[in-house]
C-alpha cells in the first residue's frame, strides 16, 4: 500500500475516532483533539482546528509534518498541533495522541494532583499513578515537551497537563482514544472514592503483577 493509501485510511480512521470522543462525552463544542501518525513517514493526520464534530469527515482531515507545518488539506490544522507534533518527534514508539478537556481527569490538571494507583484498572492501564505534567501555554513546543518530560519516566499513556487537560498517547490513534476513555472513567471513580475517604494505594508488586498480565496477556 501506498503513502497515498495509508493516508486516504489514516484520515478516515482519524475521522471515526473523533466520534468516540463524543460518543463518551470526553469533549464539548470543538475542543480536543486525534491525531495518527502515518507509519514510515515524518507525517501525521490531525483534526483541524474550530471545526463542529458533526462536520469531522475524513476530508476535514489535514495532514502535517512532524514540526506541524501543513503538507495537505484546505483548513488550518489544531491549536494543539505543535503539542502532537513534538511528541511524535520525541517517542518514536508513539503513534497516536490524543487531548480532551473531559471534566473529572481535568479537575485533577486543575488541581496539579496525579490520580493514585488505588485501582486495578488503573494499574492495568497506566501501570501506576497517572502523573500531572508541568503548566506550559499552547503555540509552541512547551506542552509537547511536558508531555514527553512526563511520560519518558512513566508507563503510563496518559499524563494530566496542569490547569490544561489530559493527553494521552498510545501505540496507534485508537490505543491513545482507549487511554483518554480510561483516565476519565478511572478519575471519576477516584473522585467519587475521596469523598468517601482516603482511598488506598495499591502495593508496588501488585501493580507490576497487574500491568504485566493486562499488557501482555488479556485479550484475544
Amino acid at each position: 500500500m501506498g503513502t497515498a493509501d495509508i493516508v486516504k485510511n489514516l484520515r478516515q480512521t482519524v475521522a471515526d475516532l473523533h466520534r468516540e470522543l463524543t460518543r463518551y462525552g470526553l469533549v464539548i463544542w470543538t475542543a480536543g483533539n486525534v491525531s495518527a501518525r502515518v507509519p514510515g513517514e515524518d507525517l501525521m493526520v490531525i483534526k483541524p482546528s474550530g471545526v463542529s464534530y458533526d462536520d469531522l469527515g475524513p476530508e476535514a482531515m489535514v495532514v502535517t509534518d512532524l514540526h506541524g507545518n501543513l503538507v495537505e488539506g484546505d483548513l488550518a490544522p489544531s491549536s494543539d498541533t505543535a503539542a502532537h507534533a513534538y511528541v511524535y518527534r520525541h517517542m518514536p514508539e508513539v503513534g497516536g495522541v490524543v487531548h480532551t478537556h473531559s471534566p473529572y481527569a481535568t479537575a485533577w490538571a486543575a488541581r496539579g494532583e496525579p490520580v493514585p494507583c488505588v485501582l486495578t484498572m488503573i494499574a492495568d492501564e497506566f501501570g501506576g499513578e497517572i502523573p500531572v505534567g508541568p503548566f506550559a501555554l499552547i503555540g509552541d513546543d512547551s506542552i509537547g515537551r511536558g508531555i514527553v518530560d512526563t511520560l519518558r519516566d512513566s508507563r503510563s499513556p496518559a499524563v494530566l497537563m496542569r490547569n490544561h487537560g489530559p493527553f494521552t498517547v498510545g501505540r496507534d490513534a485508537r490505543s491513545a482514544v482507549k487511554a483518554a476513555v480510561m483516565v476519565e472513567d478511572v478519575a471519576r471513580t477516584v473522585h467519587f472514592a475521596h469523598q468517601l475517604g482516603t482511598p488506598e494505594a495499591i502495593d508496588a508488586a501488585s501493580v507490576d503483577r497487574l500491568y504485566e498480565r493486562y499488557q501482555n496477556v488479556y485479550g484475544q
